[in-house]
């Protein structure tokens, strides 16, 4: 029996069977902030620190976020039982049979739980999923139906019962890595540390199990279709098996992202690309998959409050450098884009580019 035709890619976007590993890709060592809880202070001394630490911490930054919209941490602070206990809990949840992952299936009511038919750019994944928000309950529109906003619970299996300990305590330890980045990419864009920390005042901040069984035609199918970040910040740990890859800007391939033990991967998202109007821009990626081995990958997504009006900063805006983007609500974006990943649509994702401010636009 062939491959089940709603997991074939186009020609196009099919992986190619040379794979082309990443050079020169940024790995960061966080440890000048390491000890500090809070970057709010440093704004004021970068400027007469040029040569300190913390300063080419923030040039580093500012450098691979200009060049390739992601860069990989180490000494990030995560403490590695944090992360060892997750993974563990992942791939025992991810051995149960079909039927008891089931039970704490996901649906367009709430978007928390297991799913195993998600898509992407309208092609089906070859990946299973488990999804949890780190603030329980967290509140945000789930539907365009029904604008108003709405708590997503999360949905823990009985086994393996530390699944759901092992989840928070990671989603805890990330997202104080979070704001540290989030402070550190202010500091980057010129503006002050504590710039963006109160659109997170009530984050969507949420983290998804991927697993992606071996699959018979590498060829066709992908475990992630190509696409951008919609939100803030993602922080992705993955296995050794690897199988990421971006979208390099300088000539359009494909590169393999080689997984770097006791790393994470940071992509920069769309929210920041629009904040930073488009000095920073995110990075196009997708996941290939493996004929042998499977894969588990973890990425904590950290997003902004679903009140929030994103727009481009206005410190960053002047006659030469106008908005280029309108303000968009990211609740309802956010709305939007879940509903596409929970199934096939007969339009367009909903992109940033459709908040673009026209060359023409007199405002």
């Amino acid at each position: 029996m062939g491959l089940d035709p709603a997991f074939i890619q186009e020609v196009e976007h099919r992986p190619k069977p040379t794979i082309i590993e990443a050079d020169g890709v940024v790995v960061i060592d966080l440890s000048p902030v390491s000890s500090l809880d809070s970057l709010s202070n440093v704004g004021i001394h970068i400027a007469d620190d040029e040569g300190g630490d913390i300063a080419r911490l923030v040039a580093e930054i500012g450098d691979a976020c200009s060049k390739w919209g992601f860069f990989q941490v180490i000494n990030h602070g995560v403490p590695s039982e944090t992360l060892e206990r997750l993974e563990s809990s992942a791939r025992e949840f991810f051995s149960l049979p079909l039927e008891e992952k089931k039970k704490v299936r996901r649906d367009e009511g709430n978007p928390m739980g297991y799913y195993e038919s998600e898509h992407t750019k309208n092609v089906r994944d070859w990946k299973e999923v488990f999804d949890c928000s780190v603030h329980d309950p967290t509140l945000c529109p789930l539907s365009l139906d029904d604008p108003v906003p709405r708590h997503m619970i999360n949905a823990w299996p009985e086994n393996p019962p530390q699944l759901r300990e092992a989840c928070l305590e990671f989603g805890r330890e990330t997202e104080k890595l979070a704001f540290k980045l989030l402070e550190l990419i202010s500091l980057s864009l010129g503006v002050a540390a504590d710039r963006l920390e109160s659109f997170f005042k009530d984050a969507i901040t949420t983290i998804r199990l991927n697993h992606y069984p071996p699959c018979p035609y590498p060829d066709l199918a992908l475990g992630l279709g190509r696409h951008k970040d919609s939100g803030a910040l993602t922080i992705l740990f993955q296995d050794e098996v690897g199988g990421l890859q971006v979208k390099r800007k300088s000539d359009g391939e494909w590169i393999t992202i080689k997984p770097t033990p006791n790393a994470f991967i940071i992509n920069v998202g769309d929210i920041i690309q629009v904040w930073s109007n488009d000095k920073y821009e995110s990075v196009e990626h997708r996941v290939t998959v493996n004929s042998v081995r499977d894969r588990l990958s973890i990425p904590l997504k950290f997003n902004p409050a679903h009140y929030v009006v994103v727009e481009p900063l206005q410190e960053l805006l002047d006659e030469q450098n106008p908005a280029k983007y309108r303000g968009y609500n990211w609740g309802n974006f956010y709305a939007t884009k879940r509903v596409s990943n929970f199934k096939k649509l007969a339009v367009e994702n909903l992109q940033i580019s459709h908040f673009r401010v026209q060359v023409d636009q007199k405002t």
